[in-house]
């Protein structure tokens, strides 16, 4: 490899930064190198989590994941980097699934053991990941709450709405711990052994109950309608520095700094938007296109429920207009997962991956149709009832297209080409892990 190269010459080695991104379904791991302002990605690796299990509390509305099996994937998936590379990491930038909460003692989030090359930790008394896929706060339920003095509308699948859920459903589960956060916060929290959890802007903003323009949560709010408001995360600005790894981890050593984790949304756009006439489209498990809002820009005082557009905190004080869907990847998924069963009642037995080749060559063939489909099937915030059923004037020139089901399948990309009036451009290593690793590079 180059680097080793650069060492054989006598050349002095630049540090890496690792990027994670702990998604919906898998998480991702990328090593960038650098020095002064050229970087290279050197390594990558990725891993799915399986980690999907049922509600007791909750039942079907539920939707949680095991924390094990997430930290599981994330071990796997830093063993299989390089040892070289691990050992010069000095900068660790951390990001993952927005809106989610999970919850765990200070003293016993994790125990650290030795495995392998090197120190890792697994999860000790740490409850379920409660995702922002959740349905359990019903339109009826999130009425009932207070309402929030905050740019951005409540929904079912934010941190603060699944806390006021537990308050008010399943108050002897909150007694079990005394810290929460989303799931990258929590590995943060770990790695640098916090007192008590640090949460970015980014995050913060996605849970609810926060206020951007002073960044601060809504704690008279809160306090009135007994919210255990000592669960509530610290706040700080996304770039920022959460700590130093308290021990050695895969290899890297103790010391390094590991940035406030982020949102992997904000980190996806950043890892491939350099021009403000540039339009973001990603299209993973869920699907967002967004734009970056000129500085200065303040979001208004107050939601708009009906608005299909939300802003979101970005970097430096900046906002991304962001129009986000709930449905993405995860409409084809469940429309493939629904054929296999119907296939398997009928006594045939279909590979997946099969169905997806034969229904992206059926699209292809398709020239015109009159048939007319709604693929809404998770709802919207805007409008969760909606199930299955702007740009020219911001000066947007080209559409960066990111994302795994973008990037996979010919047919989304065919569509997005078509709806759109502007050039498309398919990025490379346009992803949140990759994000992650660039703002701390940047600010190393």
């Amino acid at each position: 490899m180059a680097l080793a190269a650069g060492e054989a010459a006598g050349r002095p080695v630049p540090a890496c930064v690792l990027g994670i991104d702990l998604g919906t379904t898998s998480v991702k791991a990328a090593l960038l190198i650098g020095a002064e302002q050229e970087q290279v990605v050197a390594e990558s690796c990725s891993r799915e989590t399986q980690a999907y299990t049922s509600s007791l509390e909750a039942g079907p509305q539920g939707m949680e994941q095991d924390v094990w099996r997430i930290i599981r994937a994330l071990n796997e998936c830093l063993a299989a980097l390089p040892q070289q590379q691990l050992q010069r990491v000095s900068h660790i930038g951390i990001t993952g699934q927005m809106h989610g909460i999970v919850f765990w003692k200070r003293d016993k989030g994790c125990k650290w053991t030795e495995s392998g090359p090197g120190p890792t930790f697994e999860p000790e008394e740490v409850s379920h990941l409660v995702t922002w896929q959740d349905t359990r706060c019903s339109p009826t339920f999130l009425s009932s709450l207070p309402l929030p003095q905050s740019h951005i509308s409540l929904a079912t699948g934010f941190g603060c709405a699944t806390v006021f859920w537990y308050l008010k459903k399943s108050p002897g589960f909150l007694k079990s711990y005394d810290a929460a956060g989303t799931i990258h916060d929590y590995v943060v929290a770990m790695l640098c052994d916090l007192r008590k959890p640090l949460m970015s802007v980014q995050n913060a903003a996605s849970w609810g109950y926060f206020n951007s323009r002073n960044k601060s949560w809504n704690t008279d709010i809160l306090k009135e309608s007994g919210f255990p408001i000592h669960l509530l995360p610290e706040v700080r600005d996304p770039g920022s520095i959460a700590g130093r790894t308290v021990s050695a981890w895969h290899g890297i050593p103790k010391g390094a700094k590991v940035g406030i984790a982020l949102g992997d949304f904000q980190c996806s756009v950043y890892s491939c938007l350099t021009e403000k006439t540039d339009a973001v489209l990603n299209i993973s498990t869920s699907a967002q296109l967004s734009i970056s809002m000129p500085p200065g820009f303040q979001p208004p005082d107050m939601p708009d429920p009906s608005s299909a557009v939300t802003y979101f905190p970005y970097f430096n004080g900046d906002y991304l207009a962001v129009a986000a869907s709930l449905n993405g990847g995860n409409v084809l998924a469940t429309f493939v997962d629904m054929v296999a069963q119907w296939t398997e009642e009928l006594g045939l037995r279909v590979q997946e991956s099969d169905i997806y080749t034969k229904i992206i060559k059926a699209a292809l063939a398709q020239t015109k149709s009159k048939l007319s489909i709604h693929p809404t099937i998770f709802g919207e915030r805007h409008v969760p009832e909606q199930l299955a059923s702007c740009l020219m004037q911001t000066g947007v020139r080209r559409i960066l297209g990111s994302g795994s089901a973008l990037a996979r399948n010919e047919v989304l990309r065919q569509e997005v080409e078509r709806v759109f009036p502007f050039p498309v451009v398919y990025g490379k290593d346009v992803d949140a892990a990759m994000g992650a690793a660039m703002v701390m590079f940047h600010r190393k």
